[in-house]
């Protein structure tokens, strides 16, 4: 498999000499799993004249891109959904499928790394936050009865322990570099298992959507969410067990302070050694 790109198209905080924002792309290649090398993962960035800005331009600067790569990617992620249409025309117009999503974690660090460091030293800066369009979620979506699990369990494994992910038995999964979220090898990550005798199918289900993070929402009967594509959201179970909730609680805070980092995972039953799926996760 090829390897997936994060793509951002948006006006900078920067004015040019007529006084217009300046629009800029930033490119990244998405960590392909635990153990990816953040430091030499692909990168592409230009600036882009409030005049031009359309899916043309957008398609030039993303063939620079592809040629500066040296191969095109198999997928591209982007999480801004008002620039929804031309992302995806000229994504497509280059034959590359785009996705909505907010699994843009290396994404997400860049550009806040170069709003701190970058921009502040262009010509034309202007101080101040990036302003972004905010779209109202949809209420969330109950699962499909064949894709609801038996059984779910909260459990916890330490950053340690997921040195050997690449050597785990999954089925469907993605997962990325601990450091470039901010984790220490003794902090501990909190997730949730899935067991169904229909695990595949579920965990199959799960990788065509663009998972981004779980969510314990106390207020909605004690609802565990699953929170997919650029605004999607799921309802994995309404928690309704006392010591569950507990669990649930638990969880909320554990992953609070593991700077939102968790998992979740696909399995047949609880004394099985393999995962039909297994996601790591950052809310973000």
């Amino acid at each position: 498999m090829g390897s997936i790109w994060e793509l951002d198209y948006y006006s900078r905080p920067i004015l040019d000499e007529n006084k217009k924002k300046v629009w800029e792309v930033l490119i990244c290649e998405t960590p392909s799993d635990i153990s990816s090398k953040t430091d030499s993962l692909f990168r592409y960035a230009k600036y882009c004249s409030s005049t031009t800005v359309n899916s043309v331009w957008l398609q030039t600067a993303l063939q620079e891109a592809i040629d500066k790569a040296g191969e095109a990617p198999v997928k591209i992620r982007f999480f801004r959904r008002q620039m929804n249409n031309m992302i995806t025309k000229a994504c497509e117009d280059i034959g590359i499928p785009a996705q909505a999503s907010r699994r843009t974690l290396a994404l997400n660090q860049w550009l806040q790394q170069r709003m701190d460091e970058v921009y502040p030293q262009e010509a034309g800066y202007q101080g101040g936050t990036n302003p972004s369009v905010r779209l109202e979620s949809p209420l969330p979506q109950r699962l499909p009865d064949a894709l609801e699990g038996e059984q779910l369990q909260f459990v916890t494994l330490s950053a340690a322990d997921f040195a050997d992910m690449p050597e785990w038995d999954i089925d469907f999964g993605e997962a990325f570099p601990l450091d470039l979220a901010g984790i220490s090898s003794e902090a501990k990550i909190p997730g949730v298992l899935i067991f169904s005798n229909r695990a595949l199918p579920i965990a199959a289900w799960m990788s065509g959507l663009e998972l981004a993070w779980l969510r314990f929402d106390s207020s909605k009967k004690g609802s565990l969410l699953l929170e997919t594509g650029a605004t999607e959201s799921w309802i994995l179970a309404n928690i309704k067990n006392p010591q569950m909730l507990l669990e649930a609680q638990n969880f909320a805070q554990a992953k609070q302070k593991a700077n939102g980092v968790h998992f979740i995972g696909v399995q047949s039953d609880p004394t099985s050694e393999s995962f039909a799926g297994f996601w790591l996760l950052k809310e973000i």
